[in-house]
């Protein structure tokens, strides 16, 4: 399904969104590892993310990750346009809320961060848009309660937590869920053998001494599984690349 702007507002600086400039991220740091890749074996524990080069040297690559946008396409057909109230967990700088709000201007979007870095860029793009409530809130605790919601969305974060916290986190996503809501996670997930893991490290570019240390990558099945454990229905990966993957779950 094609997806074309609405008449009514569209965000002023989605085309920033959609096309980041290396010139200014340039300015602010050097280049460092890309911000795909990882070995589940890596330490529980680091998380990157807090760093203001790490953040920066992301979002100089956003654009350039392979596939993307047929990722984040998928998951649009998959949230409702009538969706009023949308959670985004961990939403950088906002390219997911402007790509939402784009077919659904009406929608209230809460969207969390915790990086320093990713919450100015937030505040910035959205500071016009009082449909757009940013909330400083680290996914590692506990979600707090801010209501019931008719979708809630991912793009490429929860692989930074820590296994048992990804199980827990999907258990609050389903108790913050409206009945009928729709959770899309669009994830980056652990290849089955080490060779095709190489093979994807090898497409997007990354040598593996580069690989981002705050990965702590997952199969998709097991986490199929989980959700479905959870009470989730209409499981399954509704997309997948190597390992980029959308993992998609219904509360009934």
């Amino acid at each position: 399904m094609a997806h074309k702007a609405n008449t009514g507002t569209v965000p002023a600086f989605f085309n920033d969104i959609l096309g980041y400039s290396k010139g200014y991220y340039a300015s602010y740091c050097e280049p460092l590892s890309a911000q795909l890749g990882g070995a589940e074996e890596l330490n529980e524990n680091k998380n990157l993310w807090k760093s203001a080069r790490h953040a920066l040297d992301y979002l100089k690559q956003a654009d350039s990750i392979p596939h993307r946008a047929e990722g984040e396409a998928v998951l649009l057909d998959c949230v409702p346009a009538t969706a009023s109230r949308i959670l985004d967990l961990g939403s950088g700088d906002g390219r997911l809320v402007g790509l939402l709000k784009l077919e659904r201007p009406q929608a209230k979007i809460i969207a969390f961060d915790y990086s320093p870095v990713m919450l100015k860029a937030l505040r910035r793009n959205f500071a016009a848009d009082p449909s757009v409530t940013v909330v400083e809130h680290n996914l590692d605790r506990p979600m707090p309660d801010l209501g019931v919601f008719h979708a809630i969305v991912s793009s490429f974060a929860i692989h930074h937590l820590g296994h048992e916290r990804k199980r827990a986190l999907y258990a609050e996503v389903y108790s913050a869920m409206a009945p009928g809501g729709v959770f899309c996670n669009l994830e980056h997930v652990s290849s089955p053998t080490p060779a095709l893991h190489e093979h994807f490290l090898s497409q997007i570019g990354i040598s593996p001494e580069n690989e981002d240390p705050s990965n702590k990558l997952l199969d998709v099945q097991t986490q199929l599984g989980w959700l479905r454990g959870i009470g989730f229905v209409d499981v399954d990966c509704y997309w997948k690349w190597l390992e980029l993957a959308l993992l998609v779950g219904r509360k009934p």
